[in-house]
Order: C-alpha cells, then sequence, then structure tokens
C-alpha cells in the first residue's frame, strides 16, 4: 500500500541511543500540529513514559508563504514545565524550523527531527495514522508497556533537584519571594499605621501592575518601570503640580466642585475634562514621553529596551506611570483626609480603620481607574512610532479619549455608584482591548512571551 506523502515530519530518536529512528510522525499543513501527552493532541505521546512532558507541550505551525515549494514551519512552546530545545538552546517564545533542527522536550524527553522533503513517497502496512514505523519495525508508541507504577525516580520524591531554571520562568517564583518579604515587613509594622499602609499600598500597586505586565506579555525592564513609577510620584509633589493647576483650573474651566455645590451633568462633565482628565492625564503621560526621548538618544539594545518603540512599551511605561499616580494620591490625600474627618468626633483607631478600608479598593482598582486611562494613552504614544506621518493626530485622539474617560468617571462618582461601576468596566474593557490590538501589532510578538493563563 502507497503511504501518504508529506511534505514536513518528525522523526522521534530513541533516547537511549540518540540515533536508532522510532517512528515518522508526519505534520499537517493546515493546522496546528500540537504536541503532548493529551490524547487530544495531534502528536500524542505515551503519558507513562514520558512522564516529562506536558499535556499540551510544544506545537509546530506552518507558515504561509511557502519558500522553495516547501512550507516553513515554527515550533512554540507552550508555557511547558519542563521546557523546549531546539539544538540544544532553551526555546523561549517561537522559533522557525529548519530541516534538520533536533527538537527535545525537556532535559532527556523525547527527541526529534525536524525534516521537510517535497516529494517523498514510502510503501507502508496500514497502521495508526499518528504512529508511522520506518527502518526498524517497532509497536506504535501509544503500545509500548506500561512501566512499573510503583516506580519512584530520585527527583520524583525531591522535585527541588529537576526543575532548576524552570523554578524562576513557569512557577512564579519572584512574585511569590516578594510576596513573603511584603508580608514579613507588614508584620513588623504592625502598631505604624503610616508604615503598614504604604506597604499594603505598593504590595496591591505591584499585585495590580503584576496583572496588566502578563497580559501584555512583553518583557521591560524592572527598573524602567519603576522608574517610570516613581517620576510620576516626584512630579505630584514638585513645583510642576500647582503650575498645571493654575492652567488646567485657574485659566480653563476645570475647576472642581466644591462640597455641597449644585452643578448640572453637562457642566460637571465639562469641569471633569479640563480639570481631572486633561490635567492628569497629561502629568502622567510626562514620564512615558521622556522615556521615549531618551530612547531616540541610545543605540540598540538599549533603545529598545528603555524607550517607546510600539504600543507595548506605551501600555507598560503608562500603567507604571498611573501606580505613581494612584500611590501619591491615596495616601497623600484620600487615605489622610477621611483619617482627619473621623479622628474627630470619634477615636483614632476608626479614622485608620476606614482609611484602610478606602485604601485596599482605590488601590485595587487602579486597573479600571489611573492604570486604564494612564495605559490606553500610552498604547496611542506607542502607536504614533509604529504611524509616524500620522503621529501629532494619533496621539491626540488618544489624549482626548483618556481624558473623556478619567472625567466621565469622575463625574459619575457625583451622580450613582451603580453608573460609576459601569464607567470603571468600561475603562478596563478599553484597557484590555488596546492590550490586545498592541500584541498583535507588535514587531516582536514572536519574541514575546506568551499569557498562558487557561493552557496547560
Amino acid at each position: 500500500m502507497t503511504g501518504q506523502v508529506y511534505s514536513g515530519f518528525l522523526r522521534q530518536l530513541s533516547t537511549s541511543d540518540n540515533k536508532e529512528i522510532l517512528a515518522l510522525l508526519p505534520l499537517s499543513e493546515l493546522e496546528d500540529n500540537v504536541i503532548g501527552r493529551d490524547p487530544s493532541c495531534k502528536i500524542s505521546l505515551d503519558p507513562y513514559r514520558y512522564v516529562s512532558v506536558s499535556r499540551r507541550h510544544a506545537v509546530i505551525s506552518p507558515l504561509t508563504p511557502l519558500k522553495n515549494g516547501c512550507p516553513r514551519w515554527e515550533i512554540c512552546d507552550l508555557d511547558s514545565v519542563n521546557g523546549t530545545y531546539v539544538n540544544g538552546e532553551y526555546l523561549q517564545g517561537c522559533q522557525q524550523l529548519h530541516s534538520g533542527d533536533r527538537i527535545e522536550l525537556g532535559h532527556d524527553g523525547p527527541k526529534f527531527i525536524f525534516e521537510c522533503e517535497v516529494t517523498t513517497s514510502f510503501n507502508l502496512p496500514s497502521i495508526p495514522s499518528q504512529t508511522i514505523a520506518i527502518e526498524k519495525p517497532l509497536k506504535p508508541i501509544s503500545k509500548i508497556p506500561k512501566p512499573q507504577t510503583d516506580y519512584v525516580t530520585f527527583t520524583q520524591l525531591f522535585p527541588i533537584f529537576s526543575t532548576g531554571r524552570d523554578l524562576n520562568q513557569k512557577a512564579f517564583l519572584a512574585p511569590g519571594i516578594v510576596t513573603v518579604l511584603f508580608v514579613v515587613s507588614m508584620f513588623a509594622a504592625v502598631g505604624q499605621p503610616v508604615v503598614f499602609n504604604l506597604l499594603l499600598a505598593a504590595y496591591l500597586a505591584g499585585l495590580a501592575y503584576y496583572f496588566v505586565y502578563q497580559l501584555c506579555g512583553k518583557p521591560k525592564p524592572w527598573w524602567v518601570l519603576v522608574g517610570s513609577t516613581l517620576s510620576t510620584s516626584l512630579i505630584l509633589i514638585s513645583p510642576l503640580l500647582p503650575l498645571f493647576i493654575n492652567i488646567f483650573r485657574g485659566i480653563l474651566p476645570g475647576d472642581i466642585p466644591q462640597l455641597g455645590e449644585v452643578v448640572n451633568f453637562t457642566t460637571l462633565f465639562i469641569r471633569m475634562f479640563f480639570g481631572a482628565g486633561l490635567m492628569e492625564e497629561l502629568l502622567k503621560a510626562i514620564p512615558v514621553l521622556g522615556l521615549y526621548a531618551l530612547g531616540q538618544l541610545l543605540r540598540t539594545p538599549w533603545r529598545e529596551r528603555i524607550g517607546v518603540w510600539e504600543p507595548l512599551d506605551g501600555i507598560l511605561l503608562g500603567t507604571a506611570s498611573g501606580v505613581g499616580f494612584t500611590l501619591v494620591e491615596t495616601l497623600g490625600q484620600y487615605v489622610p483626609n477621611i483619617i482627619d474627618d473621623v479622628i474627630l468626633p470619634t477615636t483614632e483607631l476608626d479614622g485608620h480603620l476606614l482609611g484602610l478600608q478606602l485604601l485596599i479598593p482605590r488601590v485595587l482598582g487602579s486597573v479600571a481607574g489611573h492604570m486604564a486611562y494612564s495605559g490606553y494613552f500610552g498604547y496611542f504614544i506607542g502607536l504614533s512610532v509604529l504611524k509616524p506621518r500620522k503621529r501629532w493626530q494619533i496621539i491626540g485622539i488618544g489624549y482626548l479619549n483618556a481624558s473623556a474617560l478619567h472625567a466621565l468617571w469622575n463625574a459619575m462618582g457625583y451622580v450613582n455608584s451603580i453608573l460609576l461601576a459601569i464607567v470603571g468596566v468600561v475603562s478596563y474593557v478599553f484597557l484590555t482591548a488596546a492590550i490586545l490590538k498592541a500584541r498583535a501589532l507588535s514587531p516582536t510578538r514572536s519574541q514575546n512571551f506568551a499569557t498562558q493563563f487557561f493552557k496547560n
């Protein structure tokens, strides 16, 4: 019987001598070829024999257009526990394959050689479609006898000796260590409300930002992001803030309504648009624009690491700036004000308790507040880099949109809490939509780390 002709396939090698060919595994040219222990994978490996392979370990996908009559292929790791290696190098993200490349699923895991041929024909017996024996007749992988279930290896008993660098890359080691350090610090700060609130606010803000960072999926040096946060914090305690207040709330119609003042919604929105939206979004954009300008003066690779070269850069720096604004505004204004208002008629303990209750939702809610507005504006700043001929139109549209969302949130705070929640949801949706579009537009998307919250 003449077998089907495949232009792309994997040759699985024996793990003992790396030379004996166990099977020929054809690759589909029309869909993704997922490799793993899950039975639903295109190339399903024996779950008892290959315990180090993830359920959905890696995927080999066809690329278009064709090159020299032969399809091009790329391999991507699916956030596997033990990683994927191509020609001995650890695979981060995706990489295009070339005929002869050696693929290994984890250290000492199953090994394959990728090959691509335009015309190949085999006279093969009828056997299962996913496992075609060649050169040396062997049983399909799925029928290999199961090992003894009571056999336990040293690394199974002591996983710490086999995970290696995957502890940091796959197990969220850094966030766990940071959490432990903050917990210990907060225990030490019990009885010191100011220090305790500062630690708690910093941790919650970092948690909210880490969520956005994972959604973006692009690495950016932590010290650059912290620099954006600190820059905004310093701007808010510098003489620049009074100057902005004088311009946007004194000269322009951005005067914030006083307590007890009654104004219609249209007037309220206009005041918030100038006094909160335009003013605060411009303040938060200063570090982003500054890093963009600094990046233009540097050479590769520093200019890409520090500057703004795509929408994802703008979002990451903009949301980091939003964190700085939230911390200063919450710890420097809202919490002290509510503590002072409550301590006079009641007790100091009640005041600090209400301050703590206000701090938590304000900082966590920044994902749908200051982080959302400044991150959304940052998307447009980054987009203007990709579209330089329309730079000022793009930045202007982003500035007005972010300011309008900000003003709508502030105005709804005077109207109705349900409408306020709706605006918060809308702001978060705008941010996530910008992140998804930025990931699709990213010139470095093949090198960005994948966000696999619902995979493997």
